[in-house]
């Protein structure tokens, strides 16, 4: 059932691509709004019980809705309820047409239209950037967008499916992500600010939660693209970024497509407030750092083209796998 439910999820998302602004998203972001408000005491437990409401209680919801759907209706409904599920959590159109309209600007040789593009999407300062670095956030900004909106939530859909948990993995990684960016952005922009130990919480878990969907991706990375540079590079270069995970895909990305990646990050358009050291805790969600260079070709517009390839055959590859077990498990 997982196999059909992320096809027709796929399918239904290409075909008609969820509104920016919708009453899903729109009902999680006041959900997470809530929670920090009434939850967050600024202490550490305090964080740790504000993130579980935040995050557990809709994965939790989604499960039991799935379970009810199973037990009185029947699974007909059940996958039903998980393409629903999926359509408002997996998808390339979440993100994909800031990539195409850079892509597209480069293309056609407007630089100028491409920075807009980039400085509007991730809120950073481009307009001194070169060419050739342009080029090289882009691939990284959508390779770790690919992940997160794809891969990540592929893994998680997949593995608590299986144990009978329905779609809930989709929303505990989706949600999860949300609000390791959500909460930091509330703060600086509104004016009750989220507690650094709810902000801290908050990042320790993506953490934990996004280790296995990212090594899943980089291997699937390193399957389709050239596989022995692809793990040549994640064995010898992730350690170079400062985030683990996002490391482990930038250096399985910059192996497969032979790709320079990493160096000097770009600075936000708005300062962060920094987290207290209470861990060796990693950079918010979304934020890469300065870091050291992998080996591999200087960024080229071609390169976009070849990171597209990576992605799509990456997606194959999921599906082929999910459809190999499934029919493993309907023929046993």
């Amino acid at each position: 059932m997982s196999f059909f439910a992320i096809l027709f999820a796929l399918l239904l998302e290409q075909v008609r691509p969820l509104a920016r602004r919708n009453i899903v998203h729109s009902g999680l972001r006041q959900w997470a709004r809530w929670t920090s408000s009434n939850f967050d005491a600024g202490k550490p437990h305090h964080g740790w019980v504000c993130w579980a409401l935040a995050v557990l209680a809709p994965a939790v919801l989604a499960w039991w809705v799935h379970l009810l759907l199973v037990t009185f209706l029947g699974w007909p409904f059940a996958m039903i309820w998980s393409v629903a599920v999926l359509y408002t959590t997996l998808g390339f159109r979440q993100f994909s047409h800031h990539f195409t309209a850079i892509r597209d600007a480069l293309e056609a040789g407007d630089e100028a239209q491409a920075r807009e593009h980039l400085a509007r999407w991730q809120q950073v300062e481009v307009s001194d950037l070169p060419r050739s670095e342009l080029v090289r956030h882009v691939i990284e900004f959508s390779v770790l967008a690919a992940h997160r909106h794809v891969f990540g939530v592929l893994a998680w859909f997949s593995v608590l499916a299986a144990l009978g948990f329905g779609p809930a993995g989709a929303v505990l990684y989706r949600m999860s992500e949300f609000v390791t960016r959500y909460w930091p952005h509330r703060s600086l922009h509104e004016t009750q600010p989220v507690s650094p130990a709810l902000q801290w919480a908050s990042v320790r878990a993506w953490h934990m939660i996004d280790w296995l969907p990212a090594r899943l991706t980089a291997i699937a990375f390193a399957v389709v693209g050239s596989f022995e540079e692809a793990i040549d590079c994640w064995r010898h270069h992730a350690q170079r970024f400062p985030n683990d995970n996002d490391g482990v895909i930038l250096a399985a990305t910059s192996g497969a497509v032979n790709v320079r990646l990493g160096g000097g990050a770009l600075r936000a358009a708005f300062v962060s407030a920094p987290l207290p050291a209470l861990s060796a805790a990693p950079p918010p969600s979304g934020v890469l750092d300065d870091s050291e260079s992998t080996p591999g070709r200087e960024a080229e517009v071609g390169h976009l083209r070849s990171v597209v390839g990576l992605v799509w055959r990456s997606v194959v590859l999921w599906m082929v796998l999910l459809a190999l077990l499934t029919t493993a498990r309907l023929l046993g």
